[in-house]
């Protein structure tokens, strides 16, 4: 599946809900409004809160582009969720999180499986399914790793890929290099920035302090947004998974950082 060239622009670029898990709580509409104010046009919601912000979300006119599943488990229960998701309006489901290296190669293999079922459920109700990185999906496993075995194992129209460019970056990988290695097939991308001295490591035992708005830390932001387009990213979403005070703030100081990078 090849996407057109979508480079970052004021019409692509969201939020992932988990930046202000903390507060949004509290006022939902307040929350999401402040983000719509920054300029960010789209937002990345997560199932374990959805019904709580919905009705504030529908006040607002950022777009519900995707949404990070709370269960995976091929069935009924999923197939009623991802029904509802389309009805909403989602254009995509992000599994966001697997044990990928604990069951060796052939515990991969039987990951990929599933995931090629979830991506079935997904096809049929209008949906196209991502799965998200994490640092230790790209632990070396028999001359390869989670994360490819899972691409190779899995179809295109089946099966895609979120990259969370932090967590690569974090394994030792430039996410230039992803991008690249798996272009047409990397619909979406999370923008985070890390810190300097990240130590490379397969896990996501970081500080809090790693965590850095775009544009503050070790990432080639330039690079990456150059890449994404050329890979076919379709959508742009800001995560920081801690800040240093008010999430707000920070998603701000992202934002000043890469409306200078749009491209149209």
């Amino acid at each position: 599946m090849l996407f057109a060239r979508e480079p970052l622009s004021h019409s692509d670029l969201g939020v992932q809900l988990y930046t202000v898990r903390k507060v949004i709580g509290k006022d939902p509409l307040a929350t999401l409004q402040a983000i719509q104010k920054i300029g960010y046009t789209e937002v990345e919601a997560t199932a374990g809160n959805l019904d709580e912000i919905w009705p504030a979300l529908q006040k607002t006119n950022l777009k519900a582009v995707s949404i990070h599943l709370e269960h995976s488990e091929p069935g009924e229960a999923l197939d009623s969720a991802l029904a509802g998701y389309k009805q909403k309006g989602f254009q995509y489901a992000v599994v966001p999180y697997l044990e990928t290296t604990h069951g060796g190669p052939d515990g991969v293999k039987r990951i990929a499986e599933m995931l090629s079922k979830v991506g079935e459920s997904a096809k049929k109700n209008g949906l196209a399914l991502c799965y998200h990185n994490h640092a230790h999906d790209f632990t070396p496993m028999g001359g390869s790793t989670p994360i490819d075995m899972i691409m190779q194992d899995t179809q295109p129209d089946l099966v895609q890929l979120e990259l969370d460019i932090f967590w690569a970056s974090v394994a030792g990988l430039n996410p230039v290099d992803v991008l690249k290695k798996y272009s047409g097939r990397v619909p979406l991308v999370h923008l985070k920035d890390k810190a300097k001295g990240v130590p490379v490591q397969y896990n996501e035992k970081v500080p809090p302090t790693a965590f850095r708005a775009v544009g503050s830390g070790s990432i080639d932001i330039p690079a990456v947004l150059s890449a994404a387009a050329a890979a076919g990213v379709h959508h742009y979403f800001v995560e920081q998974d801690e800040t240093p005070g008010d999430p707000i703030a920070s998603l701000r100081k992202s934002y000043t950082y890469l409306e200078k990078q749009f491209k149209s």
